[in-house]
């Protein structure tokens, strides 16, 4: 290649390295392959891995050159052979180079390996450098494991890709992986003065700083950009020139910024200089800036504050992150920083509680007040026993404190009335004592453990109010019963609340439709009346009350549905309704009965079978059922009157 060409090309050709000593930043890797070629311990493929523009495919070239070289295989190839000149110009037959990420097929990988095949032309070995070999497909990595495997003698592989991690593993056992490093900012900056003091270009080292860190670590991005700053700076590379090419904030107007904050100075103008960057950008060189006053230990700065600034620019990195006003971000991020300037040392903390002027106390004069006795008259309560208005199911007593004295409040606040002396139960308005009798008319009563109970049936021209007469207890079978079913009648209602938290149109849907028919060996029965929006609406979230019915149910219930017509339901409601009709018309009877006299046109109308029916109802009423579970009433026993 002639001079004049050579001197035309760009930078990143012009001084691309020609020997292993020319590689900057990458010691190790030139270092291992120099000894591998001068002790001929040589592999039959390599694979060369890092970031663009770290020198993989420079230092391909300059190891298949080291190989083909006439004195070689040698680490220094001579560069005056035929086979170096030939290699130096990219024109060797036996160096053979394809691009993977426009030749990834399988076809291509065919015509490769068939010219695996041949012999080399002139040289020693024949040289396949396939670039970007992450690109291949499948196919072709599976077509060339063979030949990568065991190639012939005359064969040498060198792979170079920039993400090892797309490669099968296959292909990494099959090769000797070297891995090329980030080249570090100060050989980036040391190799860029080099170049221009070759190319007799003034510089100033702040303006090859800021390439440097702009081609973050990628020695080629960093020549291109030199390129580009020779020929906006009219052949002087400076901080200025460079700052406005690449688009970045001046170092002279962050030195201002970071002056405005520390002195909490006025921001406004600040805000108005910095309008035509993107906030990230501003946040970015703010961070640069910072992480290099850290590293060379300013003084302007305490660790504490940076620790600070550096959390609140992370906060507005996620605020941008987000899609937040820009202007609002950065006018956030100035004031927050102003405000974490707010600092003091160990050293201000102690001097200022040191000046602080320890106060004498005046005396003082202690007054010893005689405490006044209260006298608290002791009042007995008046008990008056008001009587009941009409016979209820159970006989009652009403007793009732005429006035509330201090002895009462004494009562009220203690926590165990036992030990106060105090047996007869008393109204008290402020207690709640809620019992499953809370739905009959409000009477106080007296509770006291009944001895007997008799319950006189209907007999004709009379109903007897008294059934308080005698008592015998016997065992009853259906009370565990009751129990159990008490029990699941709660889970369901917990289920039915669960479907209601959820959703409050699915809850009413639920307990429109559904009726619970009780819980057996892990199966919930449920006859469903569904039809309809209500079953499209029930089928659609059968999953989520599945899920609550082995919440509450347990984890192997199983949910067993008997479909009914929406008339059964309508039948069932009419029946309820026509029992509860006959239990009303039963107890009205009973308390038109209850009299001295009574009306014998109603005697005259009940039937004995109509008189075993009622006897039946008020035994397994549920006031009654209710009233065995809470006084623990073991045995009825009923006594006709002749």
């Amino acid at each position: 290649m002639s001079q004049e060409i050579l001197e035309k090309r760009v930078l990143a050709l012009k001084y691309r390295p020609h020997r292993f000593e020319d590689l900057v930043g990458q010691s190790t890797v030139s270092q291992t392959l120099s000894l591998a070629l001068d002790s001929h311990r040589l592999s039959h493929a390599y694979l060369f891995s890092g970031l663009r523009g770290s020198g993989k495919t420079s230092t391909a070239r300059i190891m298949a050159k080291a190989l083909l070289c006439s004195n070689g295989p040698t680490s220094k190839p001579c560069e005056v052979c035929d086979n170096c000149k030939s290699a130096n110009s990219n024109r060797h037959l036996d160096i053979i180079e394809m691009d993977a990420a426009s030749n990834r097929g399988i076809d291509d990988i065919k015509d490769l390996i068939e010219h695996t095949k041949y012999k080399p032309s002139s040289a020693r070995f024949k040289v396949f450098i396939i670039d970007e070999v992450h690109m291949l497909t499948t196919q072709a990595f599976n077509a060339l494991l063979k030949t990568l495997e065991e190639p012939p003698a005359f064969v040498k592989f060198i792979l170079a890709t920039t993400d090892p991690l797309k490669l099968p593993a296959t292909i990494l056992s099959r090769t000797q992986h070297f891995r090329f490093n980030k080249i570090a900012l100060s050989d980036v900056i040391h190799h860029l003065s080099h170049i221009l003091n070759e190319e007799n270009i003034d510089f100033e080292k702040e303006a090859l700083d800021i390439l440097a860190r702009t081609g973050q670590g990628s020695l080629r991005d960093t020549l291109t950009l030199l390129d580009q700053a020779i020929i906006f700076s009219k052949g002087r590379v400076n901080t200025t020139s460079v700052v406005d090419m690449l688009g970045l904030i001046d170092p002279k107007l962050m030195d201002n910024i970071f002056s405005i904050i520390l002195n909490k100075g006025d921001i406004n103008q600040i805000i108005k200089d910095l309008e035509n960057y993107e906030v990230s950008q501003i946040c970015d060189e703010m961070t640069i800036y910072l992480k290099d006053k850290m590293l060379s230990k300013d003084r302007k700065f305490d660790l504490l504050l940076f620790d600070r600034f550096f959390r609140i620019l992370s906060d507005a990195k996620h605020l941008l992150a987000i899609n937040s006003d820009g202007g609002f971000v950065l006018i956030l991020t100035f004031m927050k920083m102003i405000e974490a300037t707010n600092l003091k040392t160990i050293d201000d903390i102690i001097n200022q509680v040191e000046k602080i002027e320890v106060r004498k106390e005046a005396p003082v004069t202690k007054t010893i007040e005689k405490p006044i006795e209260k006298v608290v008259e002791k009042v007995e309560p008046k008990i008056v026993e008001t009587p009941p208005v009409s016979k209820p199911l159970f006989e009652e007593q009403e007793t009732k404190i005429e006035e509330v004295t201090s002895f009462d409040e004494v009562l009220i606040n203690s926590s165990n009335i036992m030990d106060l002396g105090i047996v007869d139960s008393v109204e008290i308005s402020n207690l709640d004592y809620s019992t499953p009798f809370d739905d009959l008319p409000t009477t106080p009563i007296k509770i006291e453990q009944p001895k007997e109970i008799e319950v006189e049936p209907i007999i004709e021209t009379q109903v007897q109010a008294n059934i308080f007469q005698e008592i015998e207890i016997v065992p009853i079978e259906e009370a565990e019963d009751i129990k159990e079913n008490n029990i699941q009648n709660e889970l369901y209602e917990q289920l039915t609340a669960k479907v209601y938290d959820r959703d409050y149109t699915l809850g009413e849907c639920f307990e429109r439709n559904f009726i619970f028919n009780g819980f057996e060996n892990n199966k919930l029965y449920i006859t469903s009346y569904a039809q309809d929006e209500d079953r499209k609406l029930l089928y659609k979230y059968f999953g989520i009350i599945k899920t609550f019915a082995q919440d509450i149910f347990g984890n192997n219930v199983e949910l067993d549905f008997k479909k009914e017509e929406p008339s059964a339901i309508q039948e069932e409601k009419l029946t309820v309704e026509e029992d509860l009709n006959n239990i009303g018309s039963m107890i009205e009877d009973v308390e038109m009965s209850s009299g001295c006299v009574a009306s014998m046109n109603n005697a005259s109308l009940i039937e004995t079978s109509q008189k075993e029916f009622e006897l039946n109802d008020v035994l397994n009423s549920k006031m009654l059922n209710k009233a065995k579970e809470l006084f623990d009433i073991k045995k009825i026993t009923v006594k006709t009157r002749s």
